[in-house]
């Protein structure tokens, strides 16, 4: 399969998501908003997966001349009118939403860093997440969170916020959390903000915290859902 990345900042990278794709020998193109690239309008890949970043979905561009939310929008809905997968991340899912016609929210909690997240009777009934267990480690860093459709299942949560994974349609999930992290993107968010994460909270961990993290199982635990998506997308592909 191709695929293509929306990332908006720097060091929001793809992490598990690219090495996911790299490992099964897809095709990666990605647009790199913050050097002013632009999205692109038709839906020309297979997957489109939509990244996070320091804005929210009201960020405007006087206030950021790189982040294009509209643009974003109209490329989103180009692939879920094709019948194309869409994965949204952080910012990305609350974009997601939006294309759908649910505006974003904010979470009821601020969170940054691994939090205890659990599969609700939705989520334990997509056939998406059997590898998953029932509680597990979420990555985050996160005010917001995506608004839900008539049609939106919520299908992972958290004390701190109730949409942490939700499905909009077969092919199009939405991840607030961060299952991606890895120590080398942790490190550079936390160089990005001078070090220390300016910001308190019930759900707030220390930098030391995330830097201690081990994030190997949470990728695993994506590369799961990776690849029971792309087994079932590529079955319908090869079905026509």
């Amino acid at each position: 399969m191709n695929i293509h990345f929306i990332q908006q900042d720097p060091w929001v990278e793809g992490g598990e998501y690219l090495n996911w794709a790299g490992r099964n020998g897809h095709g990666v193109s990605i647009t790199r908003c913050w050097l002013g690239e632009t999205v692109p309008q038709e839906a020309e890949a297979d997957w489109l997966i939509v990244l996070g970043g320091c804005q929210c979905p009201a960020t405007t561009r006087e206030e950021c001349a790189y982040f294009d939310a509209a643009a974003e929008r109209r490329l989103i809905r180009a692939y879920l009118e094709a019948g194309r997968a869409v994965i949204g991340v952080c910012l990305g899912a609350q974009l997601l939403g939006e294309a759908l016609g649910a505006p974003y929210e904010h979470s009821p909690e601020r969170e940054i860093g691994p939090v205890k997240a659990r599969l609700t009777e939705a989520g334990r009934a997509d056939p998406f997440f059997k590898a998953f267990p029932a509680v597990f480690d979420a990555g985050e860093w996160h005010n917001d969170m995506p608004g839900l459709t008539q049609d939106a299942v919520i299908l992972a949560e958290s004390d701190g916020c109730p949409r942490q994974i939700v499905r909009y349609g077969k092919w199009a999930y939405a991840f607030q959390t961060h299952m991606e992290f890895t120590h080398e993107i942790v490190a550079a968010g936390l160089a990005d903000v001078g070090g220390k994460i300016p910001v308190s909270g019930r759900f707030v961990q220390s930098e030391e915290a995330l830097l201690a993290y081990d994030y190997t199982e949470m990728n695993h635990l994506l590369s799961t859902f990776l690849d029971a998506l792309a087994a079932a997308y590529e079955s319908r592909l090869c079905a026509r």
